[in-house]
């Protein structure tokens, strides 16, 4: 067995650190494609087989983010890890909590990872389990509009041994502190952060999704209104496909993801007879390569918290129509501020459309503003500093990996 972190005065161990990841899910979302880009940045210079990655998705299916994993990454995807949710039970959680004693850091992400950090704070005395560290990005359709009081209890005592509690948004943070009655010490905010610079190129005229039939290739007369979202209920994305109906034939609506409700989102398309202007090519991995298409970037979710499609759009020198949810409305450049509406107002978002579809100076104006922004304010460089600063002060080492 190798040396624990934190022996010897704090020295790093020659062994390689053992992480384990515990997701609620690990399709490509914003919080899987941090965890990713957290993932490549801890392995570049040599030091990919510093640290041993074992990643455990809440939904086994969906592991669509380990596409995105550079191949100097050391990662595996354990068979046979405990499920990460069901029915309570002691025993149940027994399980989970030996489960992780074979590692030196534990990562917990959202709600759906919750029971395994209550496996955490029940056990890590008796099974002197490692450091566990949870991540909060947001929540699903069922709290997007009011907190449960049951989870916020669950969260509270669960949350009750972890090292740190991890947040992007400032929303989160007031949250983790209020209703999750997380001591100050505990609640760590981390922006968002991407490599900004990977935004700046134009992309080709190359199909959007090489195997998705039809093929979307943009023409030279067309404005394009695109998002990056998981297709699920959170997002509101028929709302979105509402909104866009008010705009005439010069525009397309090109939402790339995968989830589960593609089929309402074009049933919402085809009840509006806008079926032909409304694509879903599909999941894509690079976004870098893909988001510069767009003309204006929208949103219509239900629930945020610090969206890093947003800052991606932002990077690419794009203008952002979204309803004020999450920090949205703190992110963007203030130039960009009118175009930010009330959340669930499809009309409202419509408008923003159609008024920055109207003007390619607007949008070039707001769009450098945004870049600017995201350059200065979101990029990965920081980001990444601050999450190695953070784990390697829980493992009592000098540096992470």
């Amino acid at each position: 067995m190798s040396t624990k972190p934190g022996s010897e005065g704090g020295a790093a161990s020659s062994a390689p650190l053992r992480v384990l990841h515990l997701h609620s899910t690990f399709d490509a979302g914003g919080k899987e494609r941090r965890a990713v880009a957290l993932m490549n940045a801890f392995a570049r210079d040599g030091k990919g087989k510093a640290i041993r990655h074992s990643i455990v998705s809440a939904v086994p299916e969906a592991t669509g983010a380990r596409a995105a994993i550079d191949p100097a990454v050391t990662v595996n995807f354990p068979f046979g890890f405990p499920p990460l949710t069901g029915k309570f039970s002691v025993d149940r959680l027994r399980k989970l909590a030996r489960a992780m004693q074979d590692f030196d850091l534990v990562l917990t992400y959202n709600w759906g990872a919750m029971d395994a950090a209550m496996a955490h704070a029940m056990f890590a005395p008796s099974m002197k389990l490692p450091p566990l560290v949870h991540h909060e990005d947001g929540f699903n359709a069922d709290e997007a509009g009011k907190l449960s009081r049951r989870r916020n209890w669950y969260r509270t005592v669960a949350l009750a041994r972890a090292s740190r509690l991890v947040v992007p948004s400032e929303r989160l943070e007031a949250i983790a502190l209020t209703a999750w009655r997380q001591p100050r010490g505990k609640v760590v905010r981390i922006a968002n952060g991407i490599d900004t610079a990977a935004f700046t190129a134009q992309p080709g005229q190359k199909p959007l999704n090489p195997k998705a039939i039809p093929r979307v290739v943009k023409r030279a007369d067309e404005i394009w209104i695109g998002s990056v979202a998981g297709l699920r209920a959170v997002k509101a994305l028929p709302r979105m496909v509402e909104a866009f109906s008010v705009l005439d034939d010069r525009f397309q609506l090109v939402i790339l993801g995968e989830g589960p409700e593609r089929q309402a989102i074009m049933q919402k398309a085809i009840d509006l007879e806008i079926g032909h202007r409304v694509h879903l090519p599909g999941f894509v991995a690079d976004p870098a390569g893909t988001i510069g298409l767009f003309d204006i970037f929208a949103l219509s979710s239900d629930s945020e918290q610090f969206p890093l499609s947003v800052v991606e759009a932002m990077a690419a020198g794009l203008p952002v129509a979204s309803p004020a949810v999450g920090d949205v409305a703190l992110m963007v450049a203030p130039e960009n501020l009118p175009y930010i509406v009330a959340p669930g107002d499809a009309e409202a978002l419509g408008a923003a459309m159609q008024e920055l579809g109207d003007s390619a100076t607007l949008r070039a104006t707001i769009g450098e503003a945004n870049r600017a922004r995201a350059r200065a304010e979101y990029d990965a460089g920081p980001m990444v500093a601050r999450y190695a600063e953070l784990y390697a002060g829980v493992l009592n080492r000098a540096s992470f990996p």
